[in-house]
């Protein structure tokens, strides 16, 4: 009994053997291009069909969305492409910038902020599988500071309108003593990207001794006692001398006046026969009264193109008690003067 029942499984083993080599089964495909199928079983028999899909993520672009075992144990070939979702284009962010290759599904954007500002969101972001960003866009704050520390006895000016008690990256102050102290160090400071401020300046006492005074001249004041910062004395000079540089001098934040003005000299005009030309009138020189041309003013006098026998004006001025004659002047004799004075240079037709 036990061989018959041997030889009869035997028989049974060849016949399933025969039964199953007249068919060709499909083995699972291997699909590629971000394709997907369903079911789990590893064959398929002739005729049988697998629906195909896209994975999470993409998206199916063209083709056959199945394919069927064949009876030669092939699969029917397919078109279906699966291209990845696309995300938005990301907009700029404020103070800020950002980087990205691409905007297709699993991309990545980095975000970084400007030198004085931080980020308040996430620094990156990943495109996800239903085509928007796994994150919004952070932003880019200014790093605060607070108020601008105060100089004792000084005051600090800020270059906008400040509401509340903090400031923002990049604000400048600037400080200012209350006389008579000066200011020692930059005068502006500035909010800086560590949410801190530059160094703040310092307000000293500062005086000058009292001022020196000028020749020939006088001061508003002639006080002999230490002058503070900023304080300020006037000059003057005595008639007919002319005060040339500032009438003001001031105490200076290194302890010093400005520099003080001095007082010129008149100049005589050394001519005992000629007409001049003064403040666009012609004059005999023994007019001329007082004989006194001020420091910086200018007198012209005559000389002759003797070529073109015609008379022309030659200015010259004076210059602190000093008036230079010019050379091609020639001081007519005694006769020439007064007998024939329509005959000089300032008489006759001018070139």
């Amino acid at each position: 009994l036990q061989k018959m029942e041997r030889l009869f499984l035997l028989c049974s083993g060849l016949l399933v053997t025969t039964v199953t080599s007249q068919h060709n089964v499909c083995s699972r495909p291997q699909l590629s291009g971000n394709i997907e199928m369903s079911g789990i079983q590893r064959f398929s028999s002739p005729g049988e069909e697998l629906a195909l899909a896209c994975k999470e993520g993409y998206t199916p672009l063209s083709g056959p969305r199945k394919i069927v075992c064949t009876i030669n144990g092939v699969w029917t070939s397919t078109k279906l492409k699966c291209i990845p979702k696309q995300c938005p284009h990301p907009e700029l962010i404020t103070n800020g910038e950002l980087f990205y290759e691409d905007t297709v599904y699993q991309s990545a954007i980095n975000y970084t902020c400007h030198e004085g500002y931080m980020m308040t969101g996430e620094s990156s972001a990943v495109c996800q599988a239903n085509g928007t960003w796994g994150s919004p866009a952070p932003e880019c704050i200014p790093i605060p500071c607070g108020l601008a520390p105060v100089p004792l006895y000084g005051m600090v000016i800020y270059d906008k309108v400040i509401r509340g008690n903090t400031v923002n990256y990049g604000l400048k102050a600037t400080y200012i003593c209350n006389p008579p102290y000066a200011l020692f160090g930059n005068p502006v400071a500035e909010c800086t990207a560590s949410g801190t401020w530059t160094k703040t300046p310092e307000c000293q006492v500062v005086t000058c001794p009292p001022p020196e005074s000028i020749e020939r001249g006088y001061m508003s004041n002639n006080e002999k006692r230490e002058f503070f910062y900023r304080e300020r004395v006037k000059y003057g000079c005595e008639s007919p001398y002319v005060l040339e540089g500032n009438v003001e001098v001031v105490c200076q934040e290194n302890g010093k006046w400005s520099e003080k003005p001095s007082c010129k000299a008149p100049c005589s005009v050394n001519l005992q026969r000629a007409r001049i030309l003064h403040n666009g009138k012609k004059i005999w020189i023994e007019n001329f009264q007082p004989n006194r041309v001020l420091h910086l003013e200018i007198v012209s006098v005559y000389c002759m193109n003797e070529a073109r026998k015609c008379g022309y004006a030659v200015p010259t001025q004076c210059i602190d008690g000093t008036l230079n004659i010019p050379k091609c002047f020639e001081e007519p004799s005694g006769v020439e003067y007064t007998l024939k004075p329509n005959s000089l240079p300032s008489e006759i037709d001018q070139c």
